[in-house]
């Protein structure tokens, strides 16, 4: 056995090569795509039934397209982005994916679609490529006739490949939902549909050449032959969807190929993808592998970080083992104070850690005697308070026995000499 290594991780020189190694590639796409074929001539043999997908004039190694997928796993140390990005990046690849004659093809259109369907009906537009677009469909009735689940699953299983014009594929999340985005099988790929613009003179005493747009005008598109160069192109290229992750696949390469196409495939996906969107410095690893087999390592980074920032040594990791430590012995602490406090009924603060369950008795004692002086106190002011209220309800009333008294003296006295005069001069 070779020496363990006791370091974190190995400070890499800024003169290493970050690159593929060729022959692992090779090696990894012989022994995957070998696999492949072994496993599915397995199951035909114990099964008994044939493959009815694959073509009647194929040979027995020949596998059909859309149904043995090869795909290239990235694993970085960082995210690769912070947002999500819902318009995927393209590399053209070698060998194209969609090579099939069979291949059916939906386009998805801004308004109005009339002119894009009569591009694809023009005489200069390959016909070949004409019967594969099956379908073309706006933005708008794809709203209106698209609203539900299932109806969304059935377009999506209608179709082989579905193309957008790159002006409205971020849009088509909302019209499509999860039934296209969960995976990264059917999401709509980008066409550049509109017609080539100018280039603008850069001297600001030239006149400009801008051309002014009226209302009434409908969108430009490119002529047949270009547009037909452009979707062949598109179909050509391999989706780079990017998301605030570690992990991402891409689709490169077909069972129906030969090592040496899938391997310049994932060289071509790789030196793309690792080496201008995400960087070597970041790439962990990267695997290839089908549908249903395990992962082959192509490349494996030798170290974790490549920033001396990231690097400790043994005093400072010990360091930071202690601190961790400390931190949790804390939280402990105040954990059970808390506790603690909540049984006692009073929320007392522990010192230390330590708890006085001992003078809990005591204090229960005092407590209750403190009650019983409580009560003796209150029940004397509360017989004072009653012997007061009687002795002034009692002067209350006998004040008002002598002033009912005179207040009937008075008025008859009063009425008497009334009606003495009233007679007096009655009679004069």
């Amino acid at each position: 056995m070779g020496p363990e290594s006791t370091a974190l991780t190995t400070d890499v020189g800024s003169e290493s090569p970050y690159q593929l190694d060729k022959v692992q590639t090779l090696r990894a796409s012989s022994a995957l795509l070998k696999h492949i074929k072994t496993e599915v001539q397995k199951k035909e043999t114990v099964s008994g039934t044939k493959n009815l997908l694959a073509p009647e004039n194929s040979s027995e190694d020949v596998f059909p397209s859309d149904v043995e997928p090869i795909w290239l796993v990235l694993t970085t140390k960082k995210f690769m982005t912070d947002q999500k990005r819902l318009k995927p990046r393209k590399v053209l690849l070698p060998h194209s994916l969609h090579t099939s004659s069979n291949t059916s093809i939906c386009l998805i259109s801004p308004e109005p679609q009339r002119q894009f369907k009569d591009a694809i009906a023009h005489p200069s537009f390959p016909t070949t490529l004409s019967k594969r677009i099956t379908k073309v469909i706006s933005i708008k009735k794809l709203e209106a006739k698209y609203r539900s689940f299932e109806s969304r699953r059935q377009l999506r299983d209608s179709y082989d490949v579905f193309l957008a014009d790159d002006r409205i594929v971020t849009y088509l999340a909302k019209f499509l939902g999860k039934t296209f985005y969960n995976t990264t099988a059917k999401r709509p790929i980008p066409v550049s549909l509109e017609a080539s613009k100018p280039k603008e003179r850069k001297n600001a005493a030239l006149p400009s050449t801008k051309v002014r747009k009226e209302p009434s005008d409908t969108k430009s598109i490119a002529a047949p032959p270009l547009l037909a160069k452009e979707i062949e192109r598109s179909l050509s290229t391999a989706q780079i969807n990017l998301s605030p992750s570690t992990t991402t696949a891409v689709r490169v390469g077909l069972a129906s190929y030969t090592p040496e196409q899938l391997a310049a495939n994932i060289e071509a996906v790789m030196a793309s993808l690792a080496g201008k969107l995400v960087g070597w410095k970041n790439v962990r690893a990267a695997h290839v592998k089908g549908p249903n087999t395990m992962a082959l390592p192509i490349w494996l980074a030798e170290e974790l970080w490549v920033d001396e920032g990231y690097l400790l040594e043994d005093e400072e990791a010990a360091e930071a083992k202690a601190k961790a430590a400390q931190k949790g012995k804390r939280k402990r602490k105040l954990i059970e104070g808390k506790e603690a406090g909540h049984a006692d009924g009073a929320g007392k603060r522990k010192v230390d850690g330590e708890s006085e369950t001992a003078d809990e008795p005591k204090q229960k004692k005092v407590k209750k005697l403190n009650d019983e002086d409580l009560s003796q106190e209150m029940k004397e002011r509360r017989e004072k308070l009653r012997q007061q209220k009687r002795q002034a309800r009692d002067s209350v009333e006998g004040n008002d026995v002598t002033m009912d008294r005179t207040s009937v003296a008075k008025p008859k006295v009063k009425k008497t000499r009334r009606a003495t005069t009233a007679i007096s001069a009655f009679e004069s």
